[in-house]
């Protein structure tokens, strides 16, 4: 058994949603006319709170059109020092935005508005680069899977919206944290100008994310997608995965998050040092390696040997990924090798 923990990416699309793929009507969606496609962006932005959506092949590329119809190229955007935007998009903000950016570290991730509040110049004039947006990222990746806390979200919007500020919210995995909290996704959409969701994570599709915003932004949006060769046309296709996960992938995050929690609680029972369980809000664990003899990447080498795969984000950490293809016997799998290796 090969348990596959580097990431929620990972996943193969169900039988009944390669039948909802297979039955799909489509249209040519640079025309408009992929009536599946229209529905999946109709959909989700309502979900978010918003007036208008676009489908988009990857989330990287979802956040890239949201930042740029935020910010003009010239000003800057704030955001963690871990953000994804940041450090996992290979500087596509900068490359094909000319967006600057300027950071604050949250040494565990946890959000507090305060952070970029301080940093913002809205009107930099000649001498100074302008502040257009900030970024933020719900769950955050790097830091585990952390939710940021609404009542941090909505100081921010109050601190920006009278700053003349815009905010990203890079929502990747924004479902997430809508099951583990109870809040609604709309209630954390409308916090924010223009929100990312994806689809391809822990919802299991094979591929997509949707953009939301109001009709000018998203227009905006639409046009960019096209200059930077992203418009599709029978999208259908993959649209349709995304509906069909939206219909029965939501409500299962909760086995996910409750399988992390059972894993780190294992690992913890080992080795205290390495993870604390009560920080596991999601279905994401980074593990803090540093005590053992061993590097990130040793260890991980060790775990593939036996079968379970995890990623290295640094020298020192490695994170865990629960996801729809990890069942009970997968996670108990893991718990075991990872125990096991610990235990050395």
């Amino acid at each position: 058994m090969t348990v596959d923990l580097r990431s929620d990416t990972v996943t193969r699309p169900s039988a009944a949603m390669r039948s909802a793929m297979a039955e799909a009507e489509v249209g040519d969606d640079v025309y408009g006319e992929d009536p599946t496609v229209n529905a999946l962006e109709s959909r989700v932005a309502a979900m978010l709170g918003h007036d208008a959506g676009l489908f988009t092949p990857t989330g990287s590329l979802a956040n890239l059109l949201g930042v740029r119809t935020l910010v003009e190229p010239g000003d800057e955007i704030l955001a963690d020092s871990l953000a994804h935007i940041l450090r996992a998009e290979l500087g596509g903000h900068a490359v094909l935005g000319g967006v600057t950016t300027r950071t604050w570290v949250s040494p565990d991730g946890t959000f507090r508005a305060a952070d970029p509040l301080r940093m913002m110049v809205p009107d930099g004039g000649d001498y100074q680069v302008s502040t257009a947006a900030v970024a933020v990222e719900n769950t955050h990746n790097f830091s585990g899977g952390r939710i940021a806390d609404l009542a941090e979200l909505e100081r921010l919007r109050a601190g920006t919206s009278a700053a003349g500020v815009f905010v990203h919210l890079d929502g990747a995995r924004l479902a997430n944290a809508h099951v583990a909290t109870g809040i609604g996704m709309d209630t954390y959409g409308r916090l924010a100008d223009s929100v990312s969701l994806c689809l391809s994570k822990g919802l299991g599709a094979p591929v997509g994310s949707v953009l939301v915003g109001s009709h000018p932004r998203i227009a905006h949006a639409r046009v960019l997608r096209k200059r930077y060769g992203a418009g599709m046309r029978q999208a259908g296709i993959l649209a349709a995965a995304g509906l069909w996960a939206l219909d029965n992938n939501v409500a299962r995050l909760a086995d996910d998050h409750k399988r992390a929690a059972e894993l780190a609680s294992a690992l913890a029972a080992v080795r205290p040092e390495i993870v604390d369980p009560a920080a596991v809000q999601t279905n994401i664990i980074v593990l803090d390696l540093s005590t053992l003899e061993i590097d990130a990447a040793t260890f991980a080498g060790q775990a593939a040997e036996r079968g379970v795969l995890l990623s290295v984000l640094s020298p020192v950490t490695a994170r865990l990924v629960t996801h729809l293809d990890v069942d009970d016997a997968g996670a108990e799998r893991a718990a075991e090798v990872l125990s096991g290796l610990l235990r050395k």
